[in-house]
């Protein structure tokens, strides 16, 4: 027979009892991991989704392995909390390695839950952000764990260019797990505190007798401005979830949606005198792009992706009236603006995700041309410089490109040129599309008549002029239809704007296919 205390309310009272455990964790552990510098899992979500938005999923899961003592120890959510919130009111998933447990180990009830807020996020068609503090595979369980790991692999390829996908690394991600962050769109680190490398220092050191600090070998500023892996690295993890939610309220939920228009005081027809004084006339005088980038959009305002990584080719999101657009650019403060290999690299990337995810692309160009260079060339700059090329061939968003100065040889086309489907392509009165800037041209053109000449030098200056004055002037392009207008560059906000909503209805035929086969 039932007990007289039995009843609904004393059962709820043991339900509350149970999950306040659950949330609370053992003390000593978060005493460990407070003494790190670090936040609990919960303390993450919190600042992650609106106050109050979470709903979490199946926090009572507990692992059902056997051995090596793991049969005495099953603690609820099995070190990762999942389930779904808001950001700024639209739905967000969320999962969250609690390094308490285990360590934010993974085994096969771990991978589970991360399965399932995965597929959810996908049905749902909403972004899914990781929170990732973890020791790897949870090695009592053998080859489950590594099994679960395959799960989430999966499902990040399968929701690639779905949902938009941010790994958020703030604590240790070593071997295979360092694969799911890779798949991911976009990859935030906290200095100090978080680490991602597929063999550790040890394992390094065992192999080639190098010895090096786990941050030295994947730290945050590591990934962020010298591999590449990780796009944004911040000092405090408070500083970094915050940059998480701005990154959001710039992304549709799926790829069915448009980002969302958030329109500022900022006028549309406002006049950009400022940019007449930015950039010099003078093709080889360096200045910094962003300037033209801040003058431009919405209230100044842009968000960069891998400032660190390749600063040749400035990639940002930013808003032209209320509307998201991605923007990509070359920096002649930085290697001249030169193409090459990693500045290709991150490009291609930035704009098939904007691709993906109907962003509006608006192109920037003042390029010198590919770095030249055994380096590059022996590392497959022919290749690896072919993927911005296949990128841009392949989107079908709108697209503006905007030539503010020089565009010479084969970077001028690989910077959506209207040849490779550019739907508008503008320029400067300081714009200058040649194959190859005037000086050399002139020593590969009249290379013996220079050379015979008895004041070469006075010869060599004769030519660069003529060379200038009939294939270098500002509207040669536009008299032949390579550029759709040259604009005063006071008018380029307005322009874009008033082009970029001539397009937005934009429809694009996609040939029959599984998929394309871009360069690797």
């Amino acid at each position: 027979m039932p007990r007289a205390d039995d009843t609904l309310r004393s059962r709820t009272e043991e339900l509350n009892r149970i999950k306040a455990a659950a949330r609370s964790g053992d003390e000593a552990a978060t005493g460990a991991q407070r003494a790190k510098g670090k936040l609990t899992a919960h303390e993450r979500i919190a600042l992650l989704l609106d106050k109050g938005s979470f709903t979490e999923v199946e926090q009572l899961r507990r692992h059902r392995a056997t051995g090596f003592g793991l049969e005495a120890k099953k603690p609820h959510t099995d070190g990762v909390i999942t389930g779904w919130g808001t950001v700024e009111g639209r739905t967000v998933f969320v999962y969250a390695h609690d390094f308490r447990i285990f360590g934010g180990a993974l085994g096969e009830a771990h991978a589970t839950k991360i399965h399932k807020i995965m597929d959810m996020a996908i049905s749902a068609g909403a972004p899914l952000v990781s929170l990732n503090d973890g020791a790897g595979a949870r090695i009592q369980e053998g080859v489950s764990a590594l099994a679960g790991y395959g799960g989430i692999f999966q499902r990040n390829t399968r929701a690639s260019g779905v949902v938009p996908q941010i790994s958020v690394m703030l604590g240790p991600c070593a071997g295979g797990a360092a694969y799911s962050p890779a798949l991911t769109d976009f990859v935030f680190m906290v200095r100090e505190t978080s680490q991602m490398f597929i063999t550790g220092p040890d394992v390094v050191k065992a192999v080639t007798g190098e010895e090096i600090t786990q941050n030295g070998l994947g730290g945050a500023d590591v990934h962020s401005a010298t591999s590449g892996v990780a796009h944004f690295a911040y000092d405090d993890e408070e500083t970094c979830i915050s940059e998480v939610r701005c990154l959001l309220g710039l992304l549709p939920a799926n790829n069915r949606e448009l980002a969302p228009v958030e329109h500022s005081g900022d006028p549309a027809d406002r006049s950009c005198e400022a940019l007449l004084d930015l950039v010099p006339v003078q093709p080889g005088q360096a200045y910094d792009v962003r300037a033209v980038i801040e003058e431009v959009v919405d209230e100044g305002e842009y968000f960069e992706v891998h400032p660190a990584w390749a600063p040749n080719l400035v990639c940002a999101l930013a808003r032209l009236d209320g509307h998201v657009v991605g923007v990509v650019a070359n920096n002649p403060m930085k290697c001249a603006g030169v193409l090459d290999i990693e500045a290709s690299e991150k490009g291609a990337r930035f704009v098939q995700f904007c691709d993906a995810f109907n962003i509006p692309l608006v192109t920037l160009v003042d390029v010198p041309g590919f770095l030249p260079g055994v380096d590059q060339e022996h590392n497959g700059i022919i290749r690896r410089g072919a993927k911005l090329l296949y990128a841009y061939c392949n989107a079908t968003v709108p697209r503006i490109s905007l030539v503010l100065r020089k565009a010479y040889g084969g970077a001028y086309i690989v910077m959506d040129s209207r040849s490779i489907g550019a739907d508008l392509a503008l320029a400067w009165p300081t714009n200058e599309i040649a194959v190859m800037g005037a000086e050399g041209a002139a020593n590969v053109v009249f290379r013996r008549e220079i050379a015979a000449a008895e004041d070469p030098e006075a010869v060599r200056a004769q030519r660069i002029a003529e060379y200038k004055d009939q294939l270098m002037h500002p509207y040669y392009a536009a008299e032949r239809g390579l550029v759709d207008d040259v604009i005063d560059p006071r008018e380029t906000r307005t322009v874009l704007i008033r082009s970029l909503e001539m397009l937005r209805a934009k429809a694009a035929d996609i040939p029959a296919r599984k998929h394309g086969n871009p360069p690797q």
